[in-house]
């Protein structure tokens, strides 16, 4: 009877471990998202490809998204607004702008329409003091705040993504720089970029819906010397995940290649285990061959990857390079949620007649004050502009583009 004993437990603890390899996700008991080999999952398990939209726009407006040509970035943006209507109405519409661009409405709709995840853009500038950079006070802690309950709320993931990185991680209007990606090369910049992540860490190491961190994005634009810059990002993404591991040992991070997230040779081996490499790409073929350098990194390291951003183009564009990523195990977050009067995303903010009149005053020379005070719209034509605008960009008065959504494989209700 011993030995049967003793067989019979031999037998099941065999058939235990079986089970466990043969179910490796499922046999943790986790609390956030996870990764494991090539895949992502869901804390109790689930394989999760991501599905997501880029809320951009929001926490780091571009010109571009206002029809602006040369005002392309937030500090030039905001100077039309304060050369059409003064710095202190300015600082009113751009405190509207932030609380009725994204509602928790938004957050609804966004999972409603079958997304799984969203990624938040941010500028480092609102998470620090105007008057004194060191001082991590601003108002992008309560924003960011508001849009993280809701999204745990309603059970939407996130993924914070540090747009404009202090200095300029990018070198041009994106990352709100002085054209050259300054962060770089100067220590007092890295450090300042190290701290915001860390407290931002600190501040939502809890989150269950919060996917991670994207460090910083798309570093190092390619008409800068590579050879000088790129041996600089990985270094300081290994800083930088020091700090964030301090503070949130369970959260993943993402780290984006060199050359606008598109050069994955800056990096070497691995060096954290809750890892996910994330690259863009826009305006290319959707054949493999363009996403194939990725994929070999991936299964080189037996790491997932990330579409972090695409977009900007035809329905049918979009509906192809989506089904490439899907195919390869990629999961994907398409650019941009919310736009002015524009089918490539969601939802389309309607353009009124004198909303043009402010274009065409951005669009203008500004170069002096004389050419300021001869462009600038009549005072009544430039209030219901920005009056108009600000309640058109709330969702229920934006237009729906189904189309889009479809391309996309999901809901267009």
């Amino acid at each position: 009877m011993k030995k049967k004993s003793v067989f019979f437990r031999l037998v099941l603890t065999g058939f235990l471990l079986s089970f466990l390899l043969a179910f490796p996700a499922k046999a943790q008991n986790q609390k956030f998202v996870f990764v494991k080999g090539k895949d992502v999952f869901t804390p109790d398990g689930q394989k999760l490809l991501l599905k997501g939209i880029n809320i951009g726009n929001w926490l780091l407006p571009e010109g571009y998204m206002f029809k602006f040509k040369h005002a392309s970035s937030p500090r030039l943006i905001n100077d039309v607004f304060n050369q059409l209507i003064g710095e202190s109405e300015a600082r009113k519409f751009w405190n509207d702008f932030r609380r009725d661009y994204i509602t928790e409405e938004d957050i609804q709709f966004i999972k409603a329409s079958g997304f799984n995840s969203i990624r938040i853009p941010f500028s480092y500038r609102l998470f620090v003091s105007g008057h004194d950079e060191s001082k991590l006070e601003g108002p992008g802690y309560a924003l960011l705040d508001s849009v993280m309950n809701w999204c745990e709320k309603h059970g939407l993931y996130t993924v914070l993504d540090m747009h404009g990185a202090p200095g300029g991680q990018t070198g041009d209007n994106i990352d709100d720089s002085y054209a050259y990606p300054f962060l770089f090369e100067s220590k007092e910049n890295c450090d300042l970029t190290i701290r915001i992540w860390k407290l931002l860490a600190e501040r939502y190491a809890g989150y269950r819906h919060l996917v991670g961190y994207d460090l910083l994005n798309e570093p190092i634009a390619h008409y800068f010397s590579k050879d000088t810059l790129n041996p600089l990002l990985e270094p300081l993404y290994k800083d930088i995940t020091k700090a964030i591991r301090a503070v949130d040992k369970d959260h993943i991070i993402f780290y984006g290649g060199a050359q606008w997230n598109s050069n994955f040779s800056v990096f070497g081996k691995p060096f954290d285990d809750k890892a996910i490499y994330t690259f863009h790409k826009y305006w290319t073929d959707t054949t493999y061959s363009n996403i194939a350098d990725y994929v070999d990194y991936a299964n080189k390291y037996n790491v997932p990857l990330w579409l972090g951003e695409s977009g900007e183009n035809s329905n049918e564009w979009i509906a192809s390079f989506r089904r490439l990523c899907e195919a390869n195990n990629i999961g994907w977050c398409f650019w941009p949620y919310k736009k002015l009067d524009a089918t490539a995303g969601v939802v389309s903010i309607p353009l009124t007649t004198e909303f043009e009149a402010i274009i065409e005053f951005a669009n203008k020379p500004r170069t002096d004050f004389a050419e300021v005070r001869a462009n600038r719209p009549p005072q009544a034509t430039i209030k219901k502009a920005l009056d108009d605008y600000r309640n058109n960009m709330k969702l229920k008065n934006c237009k729906v583009n189904t189309e889009y959504i479809k391309a996309l494989g999901l809901n267009a209700e």
